[in-house]
């Protein structure tokens, strides 16, 4: 009888979690019904996890008493942290409903399993799960000689790996002792890379030579790898083992060479170290296309935490199959292809790069042979697919599968995207499905994705403006010399980036400076280099070494810092240089290095255009130096110091393809290529005349960027002191608000900033309204005052409150503070606000409730809403455009900039319940975020 008594409390419990889940699901769709939310689980966090605010909070307990009839303490408003804090309490209250009053709530059993382990701390731990939940699925379908793929599922996967592990750690592996991997794609990789994991050992992959001819660069590069990450074993083939006994001679810590086979037949029993997500996972060495190889320190923490971001920005699930020919010794395809499938439980189709090199249709026809839905490639995949298969390979090639084919790792061409676009769509692919993405490994791999669905961006700016002064202006549809970048993405969710200028100082909207990031998987630093680590870091921010400019929230890549050259005063970026050369007549096509080679004598830097060519003849070669020269010169304005033609194989690259500028250069000026060079005195004269007018327009440009800054500081400091006394000082409010307006429009046009206000005649002149805006500055509220003329309440955060200087001001204009951060007076602030509202005064609310730097529409709270729809009144979507350029968000130092204030249209309530007031705030966003220019950051 006990034993029946209990099982039904079992289920009592079991009925309530689910209903209560349901209960949260519901309300989380229609607060959030675009938003890519994880299955409600019950320990979801309600405000991270679920995007609950106070008044959301309110509603689901209301919710929740009236689902179960039973009545829950207030202070679970601000108190329950989880649906789980919530069941604690149905479970626990007087009810009628309750079954076996007085007692503990049963323990809940465990839950289904997921699509991904999102509570696993370290990679082990995410195999692990799965092997726990569905062993038998296929992780991997690997495609080797036979046409026919292995697949490989979740336990053998987990078995091959503690295979290796074992026999690691019979050969004496330490904890944190460092592995190198030089192994091809194949099974043997991926079980060493896990297995090496399992054994508490770090991978550090490093690709093995191709050519016999590349045996003398490898070696002493990769010696170089080894030495610095303190490897003390080595995995290879057995075909690498000499490469690999010279290696080990130069290696001090390197003791032993072996091959996956070696490892598996040691294999014994072993107990696996503990793990945490602080451990190092790998090391990620870079790929030293602009300098000596480093190794990037990368976590279980940091990986999972990039895996995590990228598959919410894609909403990737189970169902989703990832086709990659990508090296697994590159952090596109281990980390982005092969980590993140593992992951989410997607299935895998793995080929060899070398397959993929010799027939590039090979990939195409595996993606339409698996029905694979995402794919990815550097910017020469989709160009070797366009020049290397021919129509007739093509014949029923179905590719409509695909929802992304992410093109990354290396500058992405426009001319590429469009000629890849108008070839394929007629074999089903859609040109939405192409996603220009970016990343580096000092982030684990992804920092930026485009919105889905929307495909490539290409942005066409004056070349005039861009090289003299670094702004990217829109050009005109028919400036033949515009220059054009592609969109490569907006920060994943929990990333930020921003554009600095030589001062370190955050530049505005199209403007080109250093980019730099930081976010969840951001590197501690390089392994045993903390002079390279020290430069990677500005305080809290590292830099990518790359040049960028933002425009509505999209990141426009230019070049590598360490590639730009400096000549004459003005930059020249070498890519684009490289591509045309790339495309002459007699010049190998992908082997053009254009770098600049510092003169010793003079101290400035010469333009040097290095080209393969196969052409011996001396005429010829001479037309070609000719033609190069011309090509360059029509590009940049200006011609190359100097012409090298190069035997093939002689502008080195990296294991990705990249041009290696800076070892070519190395080569350059040992004289071991190139022809003699001019006279020194020449190229002083020459360059000293040419670079006085360009360092004198440079040093101008930053002396007026700096005055105007101080002369905007000056304007606001010598005008907020007397219109505060105004404010506080004058009785009436209706000679208060004309004083304010005066103020901050007098600042405005002294500071000669633009304001242009558009829809001003929505603004209600006899009635209440809830005005709300985006929030992009601290000038905001100055720019509302100058641009509305109605007088109206600033909703303000309760913080304000405790500086007595702010709240004497706000208090003579009628301001109404809210508490953020306490649930229960926030709701109560909301019900005073509504009272406000039906008395007749205008409100003013900033719905996202904070600000920030960088660009984005943030999703609003619903504090607004609630109160428009309990008064009756309408609401104003206000959207404000360029005060974030004028002033971001941490920074004092304001830049010159229009701004706009945009008056929509007001939108009345259709009820005063919680639905009407989602209704509102659902219209309200849609209004202004089709108006701000920016991304839509609802999903963050």
């Amino acid at each position: 009888m006990a034993n029946s008594k209990e099982a039904q409390g079992d289920r009592t419990g079991d009925d309530t979690a689910r209903k209560l889940l349901e209960t949260v699901q519901g309300l989380t769709l229609e607060l959030h019904p675009t938003r890519v939310v994880t299955e409600v689980g019950l320990d979801s966090a309600l405000e991270r996890d679920l995007g609950f605010d106070s008044l959301s909070r309110a509603e689901l307990l209301a919710r929740i008493e009236r689902a179960f009839r039973v009545g829950l303490p207030d202070q679970l408003v601000a108190s329950a942290e989880t649906p789980r804090d919530l069941l604690r309490a149905i479970l626990g209250s007087v009810t009628p409903r309750r079954g076996a009053q007085g007692r503990q709530p049963a323990p809940l059993p465990v839950e289904e399993a997921e699509a991904a382990p999102h509570g696993a701390q370290t990679l082990p731990e995410v195999l692990d799960w799965h092997v726990r939940t569905q062993p038998d699925r296929v992780q991997v379908h690997l495609y080797g000689d036979d046409d026919e793929p292995e697949a490989i599922s979740y336990r053998a996967l987990r078995a091959g790996a503690r295979a290796i592990a074992a026999g690691l750690a019979a050969r004496g592996l330490a904890p944190g002792q460092t592995v190198a991997i030089m192994l091809p794609t194949g099974r043997d990789y991926l079980c060493c890379f896990l297995g090496i994991l399992y054994a508490g050992g770090i991978p550090v992959p490093i690709y093995p030579p191709v050519r016999a001819a590349q045996i003398e660069d490898h070696l002493r590069r990769h010696a170089g790898i080894l030495a610095n990450a303190g490897a003390v074993l080595l995995i290879t083939v057995a075909e690498a083992k000499p490469v690999a006994r010279l290696l080990k001679s130069q290696v001090p810590a390197l003791h032993t060479v072996v091959i996956p086979d070696d490892l598996a037949r040691d294999a014994g029993s072993f107990m696996a170290p503990a793990l945490n997500g602080a451990d190092i996972a790998f090391l990620q060495y870079t790929s030293g296309s602009t300098g000596q190889p480093k190794g990037v320190v990368l976590t279980h923490a940091d990986l999972l935490a990039n895996i995590r971001a990228m598959g919410r920005a894609i909403e990737v699930d189970s169902t989703d199959v990832f086709v990659s020919w990508l090296p697994l010794y590159h952090d596109m395809g281990l980390i982005g292809a092969w980590l993140g499938s593992l992951y989410y439980a997607m299935t895998l189709v793995l080929m060899s790069p070398l397959a993929f090199l010799a027939r590039p249709q090979r990939w195409l026809w595996t993606i339409y042979r698996h029905r694979g839905t995402l794919a990815a490639g550097p910017n020469f995949a989709f160009e070797l697919c366009l020049n290397r298969i021919p129509d007739e390979e093509l014949d029923g090639l179905d590719l409509g599968s695909l929802r992304l084919l992410f093109n990354g790792a290396e500058p992405v061409s426009p001319q590429t995207l469009r000629r890849f676009a108008d070839r394929f769509v007629r074999y089903g692919l859609h040109r939405e499905a192409i996603a220009p993405v970016y990343g580096l490994a000092e982030v684990a791999v992804g920092l930026a994705f485009p919105p889905l669905g929307r495909g490539p961006l290409i942005d066409r700016i004056r070349r005039d403006v861009f090289v003299d002064e670094e702004r990217a202006l829109p050009a005109d549809p028919g400036d033949a010399q515009a220059l054009e970048y592609v969109a490569c993405g907006q920060p994943l969710p929990g990333y930020e980036v921003r554009i600095v200028d030589g001062g370190g100082r955050e530049l505005p909207d199209r403007h080109q400076g250093r980019l730099q990031f930081r976010g969840p998987s951001a590197t501690s630093g390089y392994f045993r280099n903390p002079e390279a680590t020290r430069a990677l870091f500005d305080g809290d921010w590292l830099e990518s070494g790359d040049l960028a400019y933002i425009a509505d929230g999209d990141i426009y890549l230019t070049s590598r810092v360490k590639d730009v050259i400096i000549r004459g005063g003005r930059n020249i970026y070498p890519y684009e240089v490289e591509q045309a050369v790339g495309e002459l007549d007699g010049v190998r096509k992908g082997c053009v290095a254009v770098f600049g080679s510092t003169d010793r004598a003079s101290g400035t830097e010469r333009l040097v255009v290095m080209a393969e060519t196969r052409e011996t003849e001396a005429a010829a070669r001479a037309a070609l130096e000719a033609h190069i020269a011309a090509t360059t010169h029509d590009l940049l304005g200006l011609p190359p110091d100097e012409v090298v033609l190069a035997p093939p194989r002689t502008v080195l690259k990296t294991s990705s393809g990249k041009i290696r500028r800076a070892a070519s250069r190395e080569l350059y000026e040992q004289g071991r290529v190139g022809r003699k060079p001019r006279a020194v005195w020449w190229q002083i004269a020459r360059l000293m005349a040419a670079s006085l007018w360009p360092e004198a327009r440079r040093a101008w440009r930053t002396a007026r960027h700096v005055g105007y800054a101080a002369y905007v500081q000056a304007l606001f400091w010598l005008l907020a002191p007397p219109v505060w006394l105004l404010v506080v000082l004058l009785p009436r409010a209706a000679w208060r608000w004309p004083a304010m307006r005066a103020g901050a429009r007098l600042l405005l046009r002294l500071a000669r900033v633009p304001l242009r206000v558009q829809g001003a005649e929505h603004l209600p002149k006899d009635t209440a309204c809830v005005i709300v805006a985006n929030h992009a500055s601290y000038l905001d509220g100055i720019v509302l005052v100058a641009a509305l003329d109605i007088p109206f309440s600033f909703v303000a955060k309760g913080e304000l409150k405790r500086q007595p200087i702010a709240r004497l001001f706000l208090n003579r204009i009628g301001a109404q503070f809210v508490e953020r951060y306490d649930k229960q007076k926030g709701v109560a602030d909301a019900r005073r606000a509504a009272d406000i509202a039906r008395r007749g005064r205008a409100l003013m609310f900033f719905a996202e409730g904070t600000l920030r730097r960088m660009p984005g529409l943030l999703p609003f709270h619903m504090g607004a809403f609630a109160a428009a729809a309990d008064a009756g009144v309408p609401v104003l979507p206000i959207t404000l455009r360029g005060t974030r350029s004028v002033l971001r968000d941490g920074s004092w130092f304001p830049r010159r900039g229009a701004i706009a204030v945009l008056i929509g249209e007001p939108i009345v309530p259709d009820g005063t319940d919680w639905a009407a007031a989602v209704r509102l705030r659902d219209a309200a966003r849609g209004q202004i975020l089709k108006r701000v220019g920016e991304p839509d950051l609802a999903g963050e």
